[in-house]
């Protein structure tokens, strides 16, 4: 092997010998010599230079010949790490650099030039070359620089200990890399990762579930209930959870457990494909800025790429989801209206454990990890149940997997298709073939490569109807819709070739196989890795290890040893690792979960619990009461509880934003609005007991109720902390807030409604059902915010019953907070029907809940259940069935039937006694008839020809027609007109385009409800999505000739309020109305809706400036309107143009229509008689809301509104815990001022020590500034030779 000189310039001049050619590294031997000379002119680099110290091959002394490294002992060898010491700005630092191949083909023997000490290098400085190039070289100090201290300390520092170790060589023994090693064991990093367990959400009437979140800087994770409500609830206290990828799903597989994972997984979906997107945008704005720059001749001339490197702005998109039995099944119970692309989901679904070997002896891995935490999971059975779901055996001991699945091994479409095959199959095969169709559909669900634009050719008369149905012109050769006779097995086809759209991956499987209910409840014991001690700088170098390679070697779990033998071990010089602290997380739905829970091993295996330092309860009613728990939590004392169960955690106002405001609303109009119930204290424990209390006082030391916010720090230091604890909303405070202005704008409106006048025109409206009431629970769009839920409204008839447009998602917690508990049993006994007017899962995520509580009411929790009738029974005697009084009819399209169909193998949610109707499009040639199909049979209204069919379902219903008609959204969106016996007709619209149909089945409604997505500002953004402007929605009003209009689902970027700031009658009219002509347009293609980012809020004059105050017809002198309304010829715009002028001007108004227009707020409840006197409370919204606009006004309103006596116990802790802080940073800040002076007094120490020794060695007479400095130089015709 040769050896090439190279000369390196630093601050002093260092010869370097470098490998000319080498396929080993047999071991590394790290050289560094003293060197004293200054600095050399640097080539070319003026700030910085990189020196490399010596590195040396280890060989057996010779004076001539060759060295043989063919036998060299391999176990000593660095395998991947070439080390590289480099010296920059003077300082020392460290890297690693890819080694050269380990082995070559064979021995390898290279000749080397005896280095013989008289071919070592002369001291250059007495050459005269030298002496005349570069002057005398002498020892002097160096010269001041503009360093901080610091640097200048450390530079001194290693300099000091770089005399002590001169002419030490050292190597890495056994060099060890473990894959757990991470930052943390670098030294001077602090290896004690920050992390903390968070509660976002604990039980109340609008967050059913507890939710926590594990924070790290650099990933997040969600434990417990993914309940509905949480998005809204987490967005209110700022925990940013859409970012989210691994979910851990505690408790049961139920909706009351997990029913917002659906809308939590669109949003994680949404917000993974904005970051791609804008992370790709960067990436495209950086590359025209770098052709741009070479184009222009600043930059040197490059490769530069055509298109962006989407590689390096990709990130993992897989979403991992960990649960119990049956998770697979109802995502896969969603296709038909979730579809995203490029979001892989891994489901974990862990069955249950077999207890095959004894517990001591288990190995006790953990169930999952990955780079951050640990995972033990934990399926609870209650007592004297056995398992359930029967999942394929496991021959492991470990928790079975079955829902984990991996890329390339779905199932084929043809295997999807056998699953009813006759041949003969296990029945573990047979489950585990319905497992696959599952695991398919959502795997298609969320990681298809489908497109649009996808057309398959295939026969007419294969096609598969409904469907789109294309043809391509044999001129143009455009795509073209196919006219002719279509494949529904009445009529003959032509044998031709069309184009049908290749179906979406929703399509794919028509029903879903059923499955077996699982009584498991998933817990888990939760982690962080094993964290290494600290590194201990101080003692390496007192051990005289240098810094750099060395140093990371020892952290890594390597040993070194110097040239001289001393060896240096990792224990000597790092701190104690310690076990990473984590947690319990237990969930129990009842006290038959109890027993099997406190019996695991787990509690027993100290491999598992070593480090747990809490245990959070979630738990059912009851199960605090529970003596066989009481009497385990007491057997831990050192371990924290906390508890998260109805008994103990108060039934608050968690969607605090919207409390606030319904609040003050309810000062401005006590009549429509209330304070949302709610309690600030826990319940009343009197059945408790007494031997149960004592023993939760006993405990109160080391148990404590679950609060919102509060955090179990886990790294650095394992606490409990109520510092981010939000403080319960006092609503007496919040409400004393409200400026005097507005209050007497409120009483001023109030007096004018309750005048003679006001009173007599109220009387003589001549409305049908005036008492009728409209409940607002939902009036936002697309995704819950802070003050506006998705869409849901109630309609209330005396005397007929209670209905339900549209469900969306946490609609039961609205319900809750709208109602007491005995007033909201009284609603769920007279609730009659519920519509969902189209597919997206902002209008129905919350059905499931609703009809369960409604089931629970009216059929009892402990009621034996009934028999739920057969198909047979409903087609010979349906009206039999339609007489009884216990049933919920759900009406709208028919995968909502299917949907809830195959969600009831799940869990019992009262689906048995439903009666699920599919709405079919109106007849044309009569408007008043809609067709009902129930399992295939016709029940409605006005199209059953069996008399006792009529009768009976108007009774089941309190109805007396129902009839609906397509409308442009998305496929099966329905609008709807609901007529009543009394008169009274309600009209709905869902989501959709303005629609002439609508209006002609919807004509003279008494109240119409319809959607105003977007500001008229808007109108192009309301065409591409399909909505509706609030101009739009007014014309639909006028051309139905309705006399009342409520505007709802406005876009949630209008965060408070709608903005009506341009209701221009010009621009409204029906020309541009978007009927549907062919029900089965759209089929196809996946129910989605795009999610548009929310814009700044709109002001209150943008609110308010259509609804201006209203002189009544008694102040203006005429005569009140009797009789029908009765609109004259002119046209829609004409009319509108007179209605937004009586509402706006200052102008008697018309007889011609007294048509009134309200704006729907969540929380608002209005009688139809009512909706008249909205108007008359504009100018004090109109004061409230720019009043709110103020932020500092709102801050201060906040924070006074969060300060009150029942929070008195809070902000004495988070005080007392701010001083115990404080006065710890001031002990820490003591401490290391202590360390710092005796560190500065040591060094004062030896800088005087050494000043000493080198003036004692200049008196003795030194030899010069090279001394101590080391320079092989080879042969120079040998180098040439080689060359």
């Amino acid at each position: 092997m040769r050896y090439v000189l190279e000369l390196a310039f630093s601050r002093s001049p260092i010869f370097i010998l470098k490998p000319a050619f080498s396929l080993y590294q047999p071991s590394l031997l790290i050289s560094r010599k003293l060197s004293t000379a200054p600095s050399l002119p640097s080539k070319g680099k003026k700030k910085k230079t990189l020196v490399a110290s010596t590195i040396t091959h280890q060989a057996s002394p010779k004076t001539s010949g060759t060295v043989d490294i063919s036998n060299t002992n391999h176990s000593e060898l660095l395998s991947s790490t070439n080390v590289t010491d480099i010296v920059a700005l003077g300082m020392e630092t460290q890297q690693l650099s890819p080694a050269l191949p380990l082995e070559a083909p064979g021995p390898v023997n290279e000749s080397l030039e005896s280095l013989h000490p008289s071919k070592s290098a002369p001291n250059l400085d007495s050459r005269p070359e030298n002496i005349q190039k570069r002057g005398r070289v002498t020892v002097e100090p160096a010269a001041k620089s503009s360093t901080s201290s610091i640097v200048k300390e450390r530079a001194m520092k290693k300099e000091r200990k770089a005399s002590e170790t001169a002419e030490t060589e050292w190597k890495i023994l056994n060099p060890f890399f473990s894959p757990e090693i991470d930052l943390r064991s670098k030294p001077g990093f602090d290896n004690k990762r920050r992390s903390y367990i968070q509660f976002i959400t604990t039980p109340t009437s609008d967050t059913p579930g507890t939710a926590l979140f594990l924070h790290f800087d650099d990933k997040r994770y969600i434990i417990g209930n993914i309940h509905e409500g949480l998005q809204r609830a987490s967005v209110q206290i700022g925990a940013k959870l859409f970012r989210t990828k691994d979910f851990f799903l505690t408790g049961k597989t139920e909706w009351k457990s997990n029913g917002g994972l659906l809308g939590m997984i669109l949003t994680t979906a949404d917000a993974l494909q904005a970051s791609a997107s804008s992370k790709l945008e960067r990436e495209k704005l950086r590359l025209e800025y770098r052709k741009r720059m070479v184009e222009e001749g600043q930059w040197r001339k490059t490769k530069v790429d055509a298109k962006p490197d989407i590689k390096s702005v990709e990130e993992d998109p897989t979403v991992r989801i960990h649960g119990g039995p049956n998770l697979n099944h109802t995502l896969a119970t969603a296709r038909s209206f979730i579809f995203r692309k490029g979001m892989p989901i891994k489901v974990f679904e862990h069955i249950g454990e077999q207890e095959v070997v004894d517990s001591t002896e288990r190995d006790w891995e953990p169930t999952w990890s990955d780079g951050r935490i640990q995972v033990w999971a934990m399926p609870v059975m209650p007592l004297g149940v056995g398992e359930v779901n029967e999942g394929p055996k496991s021959e492991s001991p470990r928790k079975r997997n079955l829902g984990e699945f991996m890329e390339g091994q779905h199932p084929s479409q043809a295997e999807i298709l056998d699953q009813w095959s006759v041949h003969p199959v296990t029945p573990e095969g047979h489950e585990e073939r319905r497992q696959k169709t599952r695991e398919f559909a959502v795997s298609k669900m969320f990681s298809s490569e489908w497109s649009n634009d996808d057309l398959i050719e295939m026969p007419l008369r294969d096609v598969k109807m409904p469907a789109a149905l294309l043809v391509r012109d044999r001129v143009t050769k455009e795509l073209k819709r196919y006219e002719g006779p279509i494949p529904d097995g009445t009529t003959a086809v032509p044998d031709i070739n069309v184009l049908v759209r290749q179906a979406w991956p929703g399509a794919l499987i028509d029903y879903l196989p059923p499955t077996k209910r699982s009584s498991i409840a998933m817990s888990y014991i939760i982690r962080n890795h094993r964290i290494r001690g600290r590194f201990k700088t101080a003692t390496a170098e007192e051990r005289n290890v240098p810094s750099g390679p060395l140093w990371a070697a020892l952290a890594s779990g390597s040993s070194v040893q110097s040239s001289d033998g001393v060896t240096v071990t990792p224990d000597m010089v790092l701190e104690p690792s310690k076990e990473g602290s984590g947690v319990a997380v237990i969930d129990l739905p009842s006290c038959e979960y109890v027993h099997d829970l406190v019996h695991r091993s787990e509690w027993r295996a100290e491999k598992v619990m070593s480090g747990v330092g809490a245990v959070i309860w979630i738990l059912g009613p009851g199960v605090i009461q529970d003596q066989t728990l009481l009497k385990f939590i007491e057997g831990q004392p050192g371990v924290q509880h906390i508890i998260s169960s109805p008994e103990q955690c108060p039934d608050y106002l968690s969607m605090t934003s919207a409390a606030s405001m319904a609040i003050r609303h309810s000062q401005i109009d006590p009549a429509r609005y209330a304070v949302p119930v709610h309690s600030n204290t826990v319940p009343a424990t009197a059945d408790t007991p007494s031997v149960a209390r004592e023993t939760v006082q006993a405990l109160s030391e080391s148990c404590q109720p679950a609060r919102r916010g509060l955090r179990i720090h886990l790294e650095p230091k394992f606490s409990v902390s109520v510092e981010a604890v939000v403080p319960i909303l006092n609503t007496a405070l919040a409400a004393r807030e409200t400026s005097q202005d507005v209050l007497e704008l409120s009483r001023a409106a109030r007096r004018e409604i309750s005048s003679p006048a006001i009173q007599a025109e109220t009387l003589s409206q001549n409305l049908a059902s005036p008492d009728a009431e409209i409940i607002c629970l939902g009036t936002g769009s697309a995704i819950p915010s802070q003050h506006r839920n998705v869409s849901a409204t109630l309609l209330r008839v005396p005397g007929c019953g209670s209905y339900l447009m549209d469900c969306g998602e946490n609609t039961l917690g609205q319900l809750k907070r709208m109602y007491t508990a005995p007033q909201l049993a009284e609603l769920l006994q007279d609730l009659k029907l519920i519509w969902i007017s189209h597919l997206h899962a902002d209008h129905h995520l919350g059905l499931t809940s609703v009809i369960k509580a409604w089931y629970e009411e009216v059929h009892g929790k402990d009621e034996v259940k009934r028999r739920r009738p057969t198909i047979t029974e409903q087609m010979i005697d349906p009206a039999k069935l339609l007489e009884d009084g216990k049933r919920l009819f759900v009406v709208g399209h028919e995968h909502i039937s299917r949907w809830l169909k195959e969600y009831s193998s799940v869990e019992d949610f009262g689906y048995d006694q439903l009666v699920p109707l599919v709405s079919f499009p109106i007849n044309k040639r009569a408007i008043d008839i809609s067709s009902l199909e129930w399992n295939g049979v016709n029940v409605g209204f006005n199209v059953s020809k069996d008399p006792k069919v009529k009768s009976a379902i108007r009774t089941a219903t309190g109805l007396s027609n129902l009839v609906s008609c397509h409308v442009s959204h998305c496929y099966g969106s329905l609008a709807v007109s609901l007529t009543f016996p009394t008169g009274f007709k309600f009209s709905y619209s869902g989501d959709c385009r303005p629609s002439q149909t609508f209006t002609e089945i919807g004509k003279n409604s008494t109240v119409l409800l319809h959607e105003a997505t977007f500001d008229d500002e808007l109108e192009s953004d309301a065409i591409a999505k399909k909505h509706s402007t609030t101009s739009e929605a007014i014309g639909v009003g006028v051309a139905m000739r309705a006399r009342r209009v409520i505007l709802t689902h406005f876009s949630q970027r209008y965060q408070k309020i709608p903005s009506l700031s341009a209701l221009d009658p010009r621009s409204v009219n029906l020309e541009g109305a978007e009927d549907i002509d062919d029900p089965s347009a759209g089929m196809d293609e996946p129910v989605e809706e795009s999610i548009s980012p929310v814009k700044a809020q709109a002001t209150i004059d943008n609110l308010l400036d259509g609804l201006g105050e209203k002189p009544s017809q008694a102040q203006a002198g005429s005569q009140p309107h009797i009789g029908a309304p009765s609109l004259p010829s002119a046209s829609p715009i004409e009319t509108l143009a007179q209605i937004i002028a009586s509402n706006i001007n200052p102008t008697p108004r018309p007889q011609l229509n007294d048509m009134k227009i309200g704006v729907a707020f969540d929380y608002m409840r209005v009688k139809v008689g009512d909706i008249m006197h909205l108007e008359k409370f504009t100018p004090a919204l109109r004061e409230l809301y720019k009043e709110s606009v103020d932020e500092a006004n709102s801050n201060r309103a906040a924070k006074a509104a969060f300060s009150d006596d029942e929070n008195d116990v809070l902000v004495k802790e988070q005080a007392e815990e701010a001083e115990k802080r404080k006065k710890e940073k001031q002990a820490e800040k003591a401490r290391k001022g202590q360390i710092k002076a005796a560190k500065k007094k040591q060094d004062g120490r030896e800088k005087r020590e050494k000043k000493k020794r080198k003036e004692e060695e200049k008196s003795k007479g030194g030899k010069g500034g090279m001394e101590g400095v080391e320079v092989l130089e080879p042969a120079v015709e040998t180098m040439r030779a080689e060359q």
